[in-house]
């Protein structure tokens, strides 16, 4: 079995209950804060192992690997991350906004109102992309054609005798 599907099948297989699966995610997220804060913070390129950068960022390697998970949509070039093992090198060369957006597609606040995304994203474009995200997931209905109306088709018949049989 692969890092990831090990993961995986920890973090979602696994059946427990509610309590213990609060701690588990609660744990998870403190961890994936930390190592978004370091990141974020710095403007170098962090690569290496999984196994090293799971010793650099001080963290058991079934985490590194649910947070390599998380961040690969948001990398320049993401990593082979469903055959990855101990000793694959990854790259964590992220597009800030694309990171940003997919934070606000997560729904995970805890990572994207980090104090760190002042330095990269200004607030206005911050803002941007979250109402950005927000829209492409929100269904607008179109307003009704009413039968006596005329068709917007642009025939000049009523919508009745024309595109609404």
């Amino acid at each position: 079995m692969t890092l990831l599907e090990n993961w995986r099948q920890a973090a979602y297989e696994v059946e427990r209950d509610p309590k213990n699966e609060q701690m588990f995610w609660g744990t998870y997220f403190s961890y994936e804060q930390e190592i978004y804060a370091q990141i974020l913070e710095s403007d170098e390129v962090v690569t290496g192992t999984v196994k090293e950068l799971a010793e650099k960022f001080e963290v058991e390697l079934p985490i590194m690997v649910g947070y390599l998970d998380g961040i690969n949509d948001s990398l320049k070039t993401p990593n082979p991350i469903e055959t990855m093992e101990e000793d694959t090198v990854v790259s964590l060369d992220y597009d800030a906004e694309k990171l940003y957006y997919n934070m606000v597609a997560a729904r995970a606040e805890w990572l994207y109102t980090l104090p760190q995304w002042d330095r990269l994203l200004t607030a206005e474009r911050r803002k941007e992309l979250y109402k950005q995200q927000k829209s492409s997931t929100t269904i607008v209905k179109a307003k009704k054609i009413g039968r006596n109306e005329p068709c917007p088709c642009g025939s000049g018949k009523k919508y009745k005798h024309c595109c609404g049989k």
